[in-house]
């Protein structure tokens, strides 16, 4: 047997596939982050690239006409700019952005084009009376950039993370520190807050107030498919021994236990509205009592340090940060709260332009509280303040959270007014959504409408390269390539889905 290949034998394959397992866990433990500043650098590069979209659109026309090449142009714009720029671009985040300015003051400066083709409608109307009086919560580009934007870095971050090419300081971090993706699954759940503000406004407007059992009814329908996509990802992650990472939520707990634990708790939250003004006070009170629990009692200490012995401390990360990502929810429904409606301040009239200007003034306003209490709370409490810990969800943590999506969404909205005037200006449903269509990337319109479904089929299919690849052998090139395959299947489906007018619910 002399000469024989251990790596063959049953028994050295195991081992050698156990150290590659071990491996893939230390690429992505005991790591510290990096500057929120460079975070906001790279962020940027999405409501950028939204920007040149929106040139190229207003001055030119160039997405009106329904084809394979405006698509492709939109993917170039909108998914490829996210990729470089934690990839190729990721230590010069500012030259990627001040490229994709470059083209878009040029556009600007040259001819308005008119003459172009006049795009199908993105989704297909079956309205018979196209002159009815439009929706008191329409539907709004400027939101359906932000959540399409941050679902794509979402789905290229899951995956890129495994590869080398993508920066250690963006991954997320061990117990104390900011990172990008520490930012995106906050971001995930703000988004999903904004979203849930919707039922509450429709109640509000025929004047009826739900029973909190027909609100818990109605949030098991939201949390039950979660529930279930959590219990199968915990039964694949065991079974295929997968590599990961267990301070990260718990041994059995996952993000979409998180997610579909969210519902339940915010329709039991909503009858404390009778008392305190707002999602936002909730939420601050929130983040503030439980803080207080972690600064005051043995709870960090028992989060960060417990020995794993019983199923509480084997998933007290996921059990305990819980109540910090349910601060960020609530943060979100308040944020949804104000741009969803048509009219943020019905006594101030129904003039579109006042409505718009007061919108946008809002969200800075707001902008402003949340980042000031970003600053408060790690420059001056306790003395010498408090890290940011996604570990643990704290205090910190939430108003990063919330300042960051509060000043993206202010980002998205401010480049709509500018170059879109006409989507808050339409009278009927009819010129609503022709105005909707022409101001929405038809890529991230796409990303957005099946924006769960996709999260799902990009874990799936990070599993599937994680399965099949060495990710930590991969070279820059091979890593481009995959990622770029693996942006463009997502792409197509979504696109697929949308041009089949397919939404799933999950």
């Amino acid at each position: 047997m002399t000469g024989s290949d251990p790596a063959h034998h049953p028994v050295g394959a195991a081992t050698a596939a156990a150290g590659y397992k071990k491996l893939k866990e230390d690429f992505v433990s005991n790591l510290t982050g990096g500057s929120p500043t460079e975070i906001n650098y790279v962020t940027a590069v999405a409501p950028v690239a939204i920007l040149l979209w929106s040139v190229l659109q207003s001055r030119q026309s160039l997405f009106k006409a329904d084809n394979p090449f405006a698509l492709l142009v939109d993917y170039l714009l909108n998914v490829a700019p996210i990729l470089v720029s934690v990839t190729l671009y990721a230590a010069t985040p500012l030259l990627l952005n001040a490229l994709l300015l470059a083209p878009a003051v040029l556009v600007y400066a040259l001819p308005r084009n008119v003459g172009a083709p006049r795009k199908k409608p993105v989704v297909p109307t079956k309205d018979a009376n196209p002159r009815r009086a439009a929706p008191a919560l329409p539907p709004k580009p400027f939101l359906t950039h932000y959540r399409g934007g941050m679902l794509v870095i979402t789905a290229i971050a899951i995956l890129a993370v495994d590869f080398r090419l993508f920066p250690r300081r963006f991954a997320k971090v061990e117990t104390w520190g900011t990172s990008l993706m520490d930012l995106g699954v906050g971001s995930f759940v703000f988004s999903a807050g904004v979203i849930a503000a919707r039922p509450v406004l429709r109640e509000r407007a025929t004047g009826r107030s739900a029973s909190l059992a027909t609100r818990l009814r109605a949030s098991l329908r939201h949390s039950l498919p979660l529930l279930a996509l959590g219990l199968a990802r915990l039964l694949s992650v065991k079974g295929l021994d997968y590599a990961e990472h267990v301070s990260e939520y718990g041994v059995h707990w996952n993000f979409f236990f998180t997610l579909g634990l969210l519902p339940p708790f915010t329709a039991a939250f909503q009858s404390a509205l009778e008392i305190v003004p707002s999602y936002a006070a909730l939420s601050v009170l929130l983040g503030v009592a439980y803080q207080v629990l972690l600064e005051s009692t043995s709870l960090k200490a028992y989060v960060l340090t417990a020995p794993r012995t019983d199923l509480l401390s084997a998933n007290r990360e996921g059990v305990f940060s819980f109540f910090g990502y349910l601060a960020i929810f609530l943060a979100g429904q308040d944020t949804g709260m104000y741009i969803l409606p048509r009219h943020i301040n019905p006594r101030s009239g129904a003039d579109p332009a006042t409505q718009r200007t007061t919108l946008l003034m809002t969200m800075a306003v707001w902008s402003g509280i949340w980042t000031a209490l970003y600053f408060l709370t790690t420059s001056y409490t306790y003395g010498s303040g408090l890290a940011v810990s996604r570990r643990l969800a704290n205090l910190p943590y939430v108003f990063w959270v919330a300042a960051f999506n509060s000043a993206q969404i202010l980002a998205y909205c401010l480049v709509e007014t500018l170059f879109f005037p006409a989507v808050h200006r339409a009278t009927d449903a009819r010129a609503e959504k022709d105005a909707y269509t022409a101001a929405t990337s038809r890529v991230l319109h796409a990303y957005n409408r099946n924006g769960l479904a996709l999260f799902l089929l990009a874990n799936l299919l990070t599993g599937l390269v994680n399965l099949t690849v060495p990710t930590l052998d991969v070279g820059p090139v091979a890593t481009m390539a995959i990622l770029v395959a693996y942006s463009g299947t997502l792409t197509a489906v979504a696109l697929g889905l949308d041009a089949y007018d397919i939404s799933l619910k999950l």
